[in-house]
């Protein structure tokens, strides 16, 4: 099932953002060393409690999560915390170089 792959594809993804390796990660949830490298290759699924302490543990939220596109999701709230700090004109002179980026 194409599900099972991405969502064991996505906490290979963040893990690694994360530089933390599987075993490690398994170890701070108090779980056993092998129990992210099973999810990560689909052969179990977190509960929902466990899916939770996983988010945590990334510092992200369950949307963010499941929001694929976003490739480092902690460092996008990072962004959007500091952002929202700076007043409007530097946040529009701001947008206005982003959008220029992706015409390149």
């Amino acid at each position: 099932m194409l599900y099972d792959k991405s969502f064991g594809n996505r906490v290979t993804q963040l893990r690694i953002k994360n530089n933390v390796s599987a075993r490690d990660m398994s170890l701070s949830l108090g779980q056993s060393e092998s129990y992210i490298n099973k999810i990560e290759n689909s052969k179990s699924f977190p509960s929902m409690e466990m899916f939770f302490y996983i988010c945590e543990y990334l510092k992200i939220s369950p949307k963010e999560f499941f929001d694929y596109d976003n490739k480092n999701p902690a460092l996008s709230k990072e962004f959007i915390d500091d952002l929202l700090k700076v007043d409007e004109t530097y946040i529009k002179n701001l947008h206005e170089i982003v959008k220029g980026l992706h015409k390149k």
